[in-house]
C-alpha cells in the first residue's frame, strides 16, 4: 500500500497542540502557516497507528517504509527494497509506503515535479515496476477518468484507456476536462506503469469493496493496459454509436408522413409472409440445439414460432398499420392570452433498448410497434434464439428505406454490450426487459435508464362462492393450460371456502389432474386436497403447474393476491355483482377482470396491434404496452411577438379550445 496523509494528520495535530498553548491574546494575532515537514514529522506516527488499528481488527500486522526520491538513485536500496517487502508479504505483513515528507528536499507536488517520482501517485507507479506488481490500483474521490468533468451530464466513464486516441482528447491543468487535479498526477503515473507491462485500474476508494471488485475482474473504474487498443472493437464506443444511429434514423423517420410509416409496416409484414420458409428454418435449428441443451421445456415453447404464427405476426403488424397515426395528434389544445395558443402534442420516446428472452415473435412486434410510433430501437434477444432474431432482423431491417437507414433498428448480438448500453442514459430512452425475474432485476439495478416492465407473472383465478362453476371450470381451464408458459397464465387458484365438498369444485380439481396439471396447495389446500404443499404462495410455474389455496371471503382473497401476487392480471368468477365490484375497485393490479380468462391480457387482444411487453409500473404504461406506452408529449406555443416582462399587460384567460 502507498499513503498519504501524513501531513494533513500532524497539521491537526499541531493546530490542536498550537491552540492548547496559545493565550487569548495570541489567537488574536495573524496566525502563521505551519511548516509542511514538521507537519509529516508529527503526522507519520498517528498515521501509521490509524493503519495498525484498521488492519489490526482483521488480525493482519502492518508496517512502515518511508522513502525520499533520492533513495532510488541507489541500486544497493533498490535490491533491498525488493527483499525487505518480499519478506514482509512472506510473514503476511502488508508493507505501507509513504514519501518522506519531513526530510525530502521537494517544495510541494505540482510546484516541484522533478525527480524519480514526485507524488505517491508516480510513487505507486515506481513500486509496482520494482516489485513486478500484478496490478496496480489508484483509487480516486470518482469512480475513475471520466470524458468531461465527473458533475457534468453529458461526462461518460472511460472504461477502458487507449493512449492514442484519449491522450488527446482529455486535457488537464488549468483547463482540464477531468475537472479533478489530482486526476492529471493518476493518469501520469498509470501511463508510466501500464506501458511498462502493469496493468493499472483506477476507480473509487469512497466505493463499498472496490479494490475486491477489481480483482474479482468486475467491470468498475479505468482500466489502463499497453494492449488496451487491441480490444476497442465494439465497446463502449461502439455501443454509443448503434445508440446514436437509432435516434439519427428515428429522427428521418418521424419526419416522412403517415403513410410513408404506413407503408413500411406493411412490406414488413409482406417481406415476413415472403420468407417464412427460411424463418422456419432458422427457428427449427434454434429449437433443436435448445432441446440438445436439454433447456427446460417452457423456454421451448416460447422460443418455437408454430405452425401460422408467421401470418399471425403479419395480419397483427397490418392492423397496426391501419390504426390511427399516434405521433403529433393534438391532446389539448389551449388559449394563455390572446393572441397565445398551447398545444399538448404526442411523440415518440426516442430509442428503446428491449432485452428479451427464447421469444423470436416479440422481435417482430417490437420492431413494428417502434416503427409505427417514429422511436429508434436496439434489441438484445437471447442466444437459444440468435439464428430466429437474426433473420427477422435481417427481414424487417431490409423493408426499411435506405432515406430512413437501417440502423433505425439495431440487433445486439453479444451479451457483453449491455453493460455498455445501460449506461448510455443520454440516448437511450427507455429500457424494457422481457424475461426471467433474475434479468429484470439485474437491469434494474444495472442502469439510471427508466425500466418498463415485470419481474414476475403471478396471475391469480379467485372463484368465489356465486360463482357459476361450470364458468369457473372452462375459465379456469383456459386460464392456465392455453399457454402455460405465458405470464398472464394463471399461477394461482384461489377457492371460497363455501366451495369445498361441493360436486362444482371436486370436478374442477379431477378436470385440471387430468389435464396434466400438478397441483400444489397452500396450508388449507394441502390439507383439503391432499396435494403437496406449495414451494412458496408467491411463485410462477411457467408449465403445467399451479398453486391452489381456500380463503374465508373476498376480501381475504385480495389480501392473499397483495401479499403473494405480482399485480399483473387477476380474475374473479362470480354471480354476486357486488362481490365482483369489490373485486374490481380492490385489486391494485395492472389488469384486473371478472368473469373472463387472465390470458386475454394481451396486446392484440386488447386491439392495441401488438405489445412490447406488460408493464406492472405506476408511472408511464400499465399493463399490455403498444404504441402509446412508447409515446411523450410535447408542448407546442405559437404567438405573435409576445414577451413576459413580469406579465405586465398580459391578460391570462386559459381557455380550452376544440382539439
Amino acid at each position: 500500500m502507498v499513503t498519504s496523509g501524513a501531513v494533513g494528520v500532524g497539521r491537526q495535530r499541531l493546530r490542536y497542540r498550537k491552540l492548547v498553548n496559545s493565550s487569548f491574546a495570541d489567537l488574536q494575532k495573524p496566525q502563521v502557516e505551519l511548516d509542511g515537514k514538521a507537519c509529516a514529522s508529527v503526522g507519520q506516527s498517528g498515521l501509521m497507528a490509524l493503519y495498525d488499528t484498521l488492519f489490526s481488527q482483521l488480525d493482519v500486522t502492518s508496517s512502515q517504509l518511508l522513502v525520499t526520491d533520492s533513495d532510488f538513485k541507489d541500486p544497493d536500496f533498490r535490491m533491498q527494497l525488493s527483499q525487505t517487502v518480499n519478506t514482509l508479504l512472506a510473514l503476511r505483513v502488508i508493507p505501507v509506503f509513504n514519501e518522506n515528507d519531513a526530510i525530502s528536499t521537494r517544495k510541494a507536488p505540482y510546484e516541484d515535479s522533478f525527480g524519480i517520482f514526485w507524488d505517491n501517485d508516480s510513487l505507486a507507479a515506481l513500486l509496482a515496476l520494482e516489485l513486478k506488481a500484478d496490478l496496480l490500483v489508484l483509487l480516486s474521490d470518482v469512480e475513475g477518468l471520466y470524458s468531461g468533468p465527473p458533475g457534468e451530464p453529458h461526462s461518460k466513464l472511460i472504461h477502458t484507456y487507449v493512449k492514442e486516441r484519449h491522450q488527446s482528447e482529455i486535457t488537464f491543468g488549468d483547463k482540464s476536462r477531468v475537472g479533478r487535479g489530482g486526476m492529471t498526477a493518476k493518469v501520469k503515473a498509470a501511463v508510466y506503469a501500464a506501458y511498462a507491462g502493469i496493468p493499472v485500474v483506477i476507480t473509487s476508494g469512497f466505493t463499498t469493496d472496490s479494490i475486491t471488485k477489481v480483482l474479482k475482474g468486475e467491470r468498475v473504474g479505468t482500466l489502463f493496459h499497453q494492449d488496451a487498443s487491441k480490444w476497442m472493437l465494439l465497446g463502449e464506443d461502439g455501443a454509443h454509436n448503434m445508440a446514436v444511429s437509432a435516434r439519427e434514423c428515428s429522427r428521418r423517420l418521424q419526419t416522412v408522413s403517415s403513410e410513408a410509416r404506413k407503408k413500411i409496416l406493411l412490406d414488413i409484414a409482406d417481406a415476413l409472409e415472403a420468407n417464412e420458409e427460411l424463418i422456419r428454418t432458422e427457428n427449427e435449428a434454434d429449437v433443436a440445439a435448445a432441446q440438445q441443451a436439454e433447456y427446460e421445456k417452457s423456454l421451448i415453447s416460447r422460443l418455437t414460432l408454430k405452425p401460422g404464427k408467421i401470418s399471425s405476426l403479419a395480419n397483427s403488424i397490418r392492423i397496426l398499420a391501419d390504426m390511427e397515426d399516434p405521433i403529433y395528434r393534438v391532446l389539448k389544445r389551449t388559449e394563455l392570452a390572446e393572441g397565445i395558443i398551447l398545444e399538448k402534442t404526442s411523440c415518440p420516446l426516442g430509442v428503446l433498448l428491449i432485452v428479451f428472452e427464447s421469444r423470436p415473435d416479440a422481435l417482430v412486434q417490437i420492431a413494428s410497434l417502434a416503427i409505427r410510433s417514429g422511436n429508434g430501437l436496439l434489441l438484445k434477444g437471447g442466444k437459444e434464439a440468435m439464428r430466429s432474431n437474426a433473420i427477422l432482423h435481417k427481414v424487417i431491417t431490409g423493408a426499411i428505406p435506405d432515406f430512413i437507414g437501417q440502423k433505425l433498428i439495431g440487433l445486439v448480438t453479444s451479451r457483453d454490450e449491455i453493460p455498455d448500453l445501460l449506461k448510455l442514459d443520454d440516448v437511450i430512452d427507455l429500457v424494457i426487459p422481457r424475461g426471467s425475474n433474475k434479468l429484470v432485476d439485474q437491469i434494474k439495478e444495472s442502469t439510471k435508464i427508466p425500466v418498463l416492465g415485470h419481474a414476475d407473472g403471478i396471475c391469480h383465478v379467485y372463484v368465489d362462492k356465486s360463482a357459476d362453476m361450470e364458468m369457473a371450470k372452462h375459465i379456469v381451464l383456459d386460464a392456465k393450460i392455453d399457454y402455460p408458459a405465458a405470464c398472464n397464465a394463471m399461477e394461482t387458484l384461489l377457492i371460497h371456502k363455501d366451495l369445498l365438498k361441493t360436486e362444482g369444485l371436486n370436478d374442477l380439481i379431477v378436470e385440471l389432474k387430468s389435464e396434466g396439471v400438478a397441483l400444489f396447495g397452500g396450508p388449507r389446500a394441502s390439507l383439503e386436497f391432499d396435494i403437496p404443499e406449495a414451494p412458496l404462495l408467491h411463485h410462477e410455474y411457467n408449465s403445467m403447474a399451479c398453486t391452489v389455496e381456500v380463503v374465508d371471503d373476498i376480501h381475504a382473497a385480495i389480501d392473499h393476491i397483495h401479499h403473494h401476487g405480482s399485480a399483473h392480471t387477476d380474475c374473479i368468477i362470480a354471480k354476486d355483482l357486488e362481490a365482483a365490484e369489490i373485486f374490481l375497485h380492490q385489486v391494485d393490479s395492472a389488469a384486473v377482470f371478472y368473469n373472463a380468462s387472465t390470458r386475454f391480457c394481451d396486446g392484440a387482444r386488447f386491439g392495441l396491434g401488438a405489445e412490447v411487453g406488460i408493464s406492472t409500473s405506476r408511472i408511464h404504461a400499465r399493463g399490455p404496452v403498444g404504441v402509446e406506452g412508447l409515446l411523450t408529449t410535447r408542448w407546442i406555443l405559437k404567438g405573435n411577438g409576445q414577451i413576459v416582462d413580469g406579465d405586465k399587460g398580459v391578460v391570462y384567460t386559459h381557455r380550452n379550445l376544440p382539439v
